[in-house]
C-alpha cells in the first residue's frame, strides 16, 4: 500500500507558528504568509480517524486550488501558490467565526434532522413531504459555528450569529450572497461534469485590509457532497439510495460500525482493504469532477518533497 502522509512537523524561516488541523497542517510564515500541507488524514464527526488515506492530500489540494482559480471572478481568495501538488500558500487571514453551508437537497446532516422529526435547520424551515435526497425549492444556507480546537461545530442560526456578535450584518450579508454565488458556479461546473453538486461548505476570512476573502478548500469531496446525475431521478422515483462521490461514505460506514463520534464510542478498525477502497473513491471524484486523469505523485519521500519545494518558494 502506497505511504500515507500523516504530520509534518517542518521548520522553515521567520516561521511563527504551526497548527495541526484536522487535515491540513498550517505554518505561520512572518505574519504574512500561510502554508497549507494538506496530510491524509481523513476526519469523520469531528473526529481524526486512525489510518491516513494515500493520495487524498494531493488530491484535496489540486481540487481546492483549481476551483480557487475558477471562482476567482466571484470573490477574491487567499490564494498564492502551490510549489508541491500537497501545499498551498496564500495570504494570512483573520477568519470568521462561522462556515457557510449551503444544501440543494435534504441529504447527510439535514436528512438525519429532518428523519428525527426535526423541520427547522439553523433557523431556515424544510418542508413537510420530503424524502431522503430530495431537492429543496431553492437552496437553502444552514451555518455553523467554527469550532476551536478539540471541539464540535454546530448549527447556528443567522439571527444567533448576529446577536452573539460573530459577524457584523453587513459581512454576513456579503457572506451570503458570495455563498450563493459560488454555489451556482459549482453547481454548473458539475453538471458539466455529469454530476450533481448537492451541498457543500465554505469558509471566509479578511485581509489586513479589510477585504473579505474565500479561504481553506472549496468544492472538495471532503467539503461537498456530490450525486451523479445520471439515473439520479430514477434512484429517487425507486426509494433506492444515490449514487454519490463525497466523504458521505466513510460516515456512513462509521455508523453502520456504531460510531458517530458520541462519547464511550469507539472508532472501528479499517482494514486496508477499506482504506483502499476509500482512496480509489477520492481518486474517482477527482477524476469526474476535474475531466481528467489522476497523476500520482511518489509518496516514498513524500515529506523531504513537500519540504523542498516549500523552502524553495519561500527563498524566490
Amino acid at each position: 500500500m502506497p505511504k500515507a502522509l500523516l504530520h509534518t512537523d517542518f521548520h522553515f524561516a521567520n516561521q511563527r507558528s504551526l497548527y495541526h488541523g484536522k487535515v491540513r497542517d498550517v505554518y505561520n510564515i512572518d505574519d504574512t504568509l500561510l502554508v497549507m500541507v494538506a496530510t491524509d488524514r481523513i476526519s469523520a464527526f469531528d473526529v481524526v480517524l486512525p489510518k491516513g488515506i494515500p493520495y487524498k492530500g494531493q488530491i484535496l489540494n489540486q481540487i481546492a486550488t483549481r476551483f480557487m482559480a475558477q471562482t476567482a471572478d466571484i470573490v477574491p481568495n487567499w490564494l498564492l501558490a502551490t510549489p508541491d501538488p500537497n501545499v498551498a500558500v496564500g495570504h494570512l487571514c483573520t477568519p470568521f467565526k462561522v462556515e457557510m453551508v449551503i444544501r440543494a437537497y435534504l441529504s447527510g446532516h439535514a436528512a438525519r434532522e429532518y428523519k428525527a422529526g426535526k423541520r427547522m435547520l439553523c433557523g431556515v424551515s424544510m418542508p413537510d413531504g420530503m424524502r431522503e435526497n430530495d431537492p429543496f425549492p431553492v437552496p437553502i444556507i444552514t451555518p455553523t459555528t467554527k469550532a476551536d480546537q478539540g471541539l464540535h461545530d454546530a448549527d447556528i442560526s443567522k439571527e444567533d450569529i448576529l446577536l452573539q456578535g460573530l459577524v457584523s450584518k453587513a459581512d454576513y450579508e456579503q457572506l451570503e450572497a458570495y455563498t450563493r454565488a459560488l454555489f451556482a458556479r459549482g453547481s454548473e461546473i458539475a453538471q458539466s461534469r455529469g454530476l450533481i453538486l448537492v451541498d457543500t461548505k465554505y469558509e471566509f476570512g479578511k485581509t489586513a485590509d479589510g477585504t473579505i476573502v474565500l479561504i481553506d478548500e472549496i468544492h472538495t469531496p471532503d467539503s461537498s457532497r456530490y450525486f451523479y446525475a445520471d439515473g439520479y431521478q430514477e434512484r429517487q422515483n425507486r426509494g433506492e439510495a444515490q449514487k454519490q462521490l463525497s466523504k458521505e461514505f466513510v460516515r456512513q460506514w462509521l455508523i453502520e460500525n456504531g460510531f458517530q463520534g458520541k462519547p464511550g464510542q469507539k472508532v472501528p478498525e479499517m482494514s486496508d482493504a477499506f482504506v483502499t477502497s476509500v482512496s480509489n473513491r477520492y481518486q474517482e471524484l477527482y477524476r469526474q469532477i476535474m475531466g481528467e486523469a489522476f497523476v500520482v505523485e511518489p509518496t516514498d519521500r513524500i515529506l523531504e518533497r513537500i519540504e523542498t519545494n516549500i523552502k524553495h518558494y519561500l527563498q524566490s
